[in-house]
């Protein structure tokens, strides 16, 4: 664009030396300046004295210079890929604006990089944002869909669909800019399910304040599991083989009761019959105001808003998911076959 400009410069500086100095038309003028900046050799369109034949040797080397920093520019951004870099972008932004029920995963450390890989043996939807070019770089060399920005601000959140968001994770270092995440989120989508990252017991709390509907701390949660290994290692071991991998033979997921399309709401366990339908077993189940059944009998009832923890195998649980429907969404998730 500079060199456009610088050429269109130099026309207009040739077409006004001919025209008021020489006297010419500013037809003529105009013409004389393009052949002139053209060098295809016509001639001088009116005889020319010393000083205009000076002023045109100058204006020939203006427009070689100003020609061939153009043909240089436009070459260079042909080898350095300028033009596939806007075509990249312009299919990121269109993938962006397509994204719907996707997970958010705000940072790419070490956290976050653990979090997509569970999130792709899933075979869940999400994409990765980070302000580092690096980690973002590094994101994308492993297949999945990230993006460069800040996740502390709304433009960022709105770019990558927070609106249209299931759930966002704050996985970055500081409990300062896990805080704004939050805050941000919930603002932008109220419904959005937002699970954050504490490095202290304090921040834990400002989060969870902050309206993060789960907060987890990587140091206390990782004493608990080392406690756990240690004191109930094949329980530990158990756990672990179903919540997590892609190569899992048994599975847990949460279901939603929702009155308006489940017909079981109201009855209980036993007329529900989900064990002799499905196969898989329900561990557990939470009510709408927190209190946690484990072990349901065949006399609890299910009523609105419970939601059921439920383990077995891909295919049970795609049965299951089928009688009642997985929270957030009316589509058949995870669990998928390995």
């Amino acid at each position: 664009m500079a060199g456009a400009i610088a050429l269109g410069g130099v026309f207009f500086i040739g077409t006004l030396w001919y025209s008021l100095v020489e006297g010419w038309s500013w037809e003529d003028a105009a013409y004389m300046t393009v052949i002139t900046l053209a060098t295809v050799g016509y001639g001088e369109t009116h005889p020319l004295g010393s000083r205009g034949r000076l002023f045109t040797i100058a204006l020939i080397l203006l427009g070689v210079v100003n020609i061939g920093y153009i043909v240089n520019r436009f070459t260079e951004a042909i080898i350095q890929g300028y033009f596939q870099e806007g075509i990249r972008l312009q299919q990121q932004r269109r993938l962006m604006e397509s994204l719907s029920e996707h997970y958010i995963i705000c940072g790419f450390s070490r956290t976050g990089r653990q979090i997509a890989k569970e999130f792709r043996a899933e075979g869940v939807l999400f994409v990765v944002i980070d302000s580092d070019m690096e980690s973002v770089q590094r994101a994308q060399a492993e297949g999945y869909t990230a993006f460069q920005g800040d996740a502390t601000l709304d433009d960022t959140l709105l770019k990558v669909g927070v609106e249209r968001a299931m759930c966002i994770v704050a996985a970055l270092p500081s409990d300062a800019e896990n805080l704004y995440i939050v805050l941000s989120a919930k603002t932008l989508n109220s419904g959005i399910r937002v699970i954050a990252r504490a490095s202290t017991e304090e921040a834990l709390q400002k989060l969870r304040r902050g309206g993060a509907d789960e907060v987890i701390s990587p140091y206390i949660t990782g004493g608990k599991r080392m406690a756990a290994a240690a004191l109930r290692p094949q329980v530990l071991d158990f756990v672990d083989g179903i919540l997590t991998g892609a190569d899992r033979q048994l599975y847990m997921e949460e279901f939603l009761l929702d009155p308006s399309f489940c017909p079981f709401v109201g009855q209980t366990l036993q007329k529900a019959r989900l064990r002799s339908q499905t196969g898989a077993l329900v561990l557990a189940i939470r009510r709408l105001d927190g209190t946690l059944i484990g072990g349901p009998t065949g006399d609890t009832v299910l009523m609105p808003g419970d939601r059921l923890i439920g383990m077995g195998t891909a295919e049970q649980l795609r049965s299951l998911n089928q009688i009642l429907g997985p929270i957030g969404s009316q589509k058949l998730r995870r669990p998928k076959n390995s």
